[in-house]
């Protein structure tokens, strides 16, 4: 077994630009020393090749280190994209790249990405990181707020975030229609999900109904709010005729979690 934290040493050393070296490890220390069971697998390593050097290798020592060892190896991949995609940009990017700033964003990302239960979810975060190094269109305390929202929302609440950013003013009906395309009925416990994950991304604060602004950015009152309606029944979980957007915070939540940044051309 290849020691592990030479996994992750081997795969810096691919990055060629070595006036970079001080900032990378600055920027690894932050990750590693985020995440509690790389020490411990470090350690682990060590006592292995110790016992294999002695020819007695404890067998539930080795099956916890092979149990770590994909793991250790998804973090050096992570943690060397995130470097490559850096290294693209100007020493603007650089400076960012190692301050404290830009470092406290690099072990909470860390910590969710280690918790993270999905692959969708870690490349999530690698985006996040990447972009938070790279632009800056929001302070670093809301950049921290995308890293909870990562951590409390499920892949199904992407799914929505994705439909409304591709097809901004669809609807719920629409968005259902693209993601599943099944019918159901009102009362299912599908519709019932359905309903919660919009509520979940409306009371959060990343989406809205669709709602008009004047020229200095006010929201325009709805004439027909307060209107009867002839129907005897409640809205649909599908309902078609009420469009949705983003919010302008949603908006900067795809900006960094949802597009691979690109440097720019001077």
């Amino acid at each position: 077994m290849e020691k592990t934290p030479e996994i992750i040493k081997d795969k810096l050393e691919k990055i060629k630009n070595k006036e970079n070296q001080n900032r990378v490890k600055k920027f690894v220390l932050s990750a590693l020393s985020s995440i509690p069971w790389v020490g411990g697998v470090i350690a682990a390593g060590a006592t292995y090749l110790s016992e294999k050097e002695q020819g007695k290798i404890n067998e539930l020592n080795q099956s916890w280190l092979e149990e770590h060892q994909k793991k250790i190896e998804d973090l050096g991949n992570t943690i060397l994209e995130i470097i490559t995609r850096i290294e693209e940009f100007g020493e603007e990017v650089h400076i960012r790249f190692e301050s404290d700033e830009y470092q406290d964003i690099v072990k909470k990302g860390f910590r969710a990405w280690d918790s993270a239960d999905t692959e969708f979810k870690r490349d999530v975060i690698r985006k996040l990181l990447a972009n938070a190094s790279a632009t800056q269109i929001c302070s670093d305390d809301v950049v921290r707020l995308f890293i909870d929202w990562i951590n409390n929302y499920h892949e199904a609440h992407f799914y929505v975030i994705k439909e409304i950013y591709q097809n901004p003013m669809i609807t719920r009906g629409e968005i259902w229609n693209n993601v599943r395309g099944v019918d159901l009925r009102e009362n299912s416990p599908e519709a019932d999900l359905y309903k919660l994950l919009i509520r979940d991304l409306s009371t959060g604060g990343v989406i809205r109904q669709y709602r008009e602004v004047d020229y200095d950015g006010n929201f325009i009152k709805n004439s027909s709010r307060g209107r009867k309606s002839s129907s005897n029944t409640l809205t649909s979980a599908f309902d078609n005729v009420k469009p949705y957007e983003l919010t302008e915070l949603g908006m900067q939540f795809v900006h960094y979690t949802m597009n691979e940044v690109v440097p720019r051309v001077e």
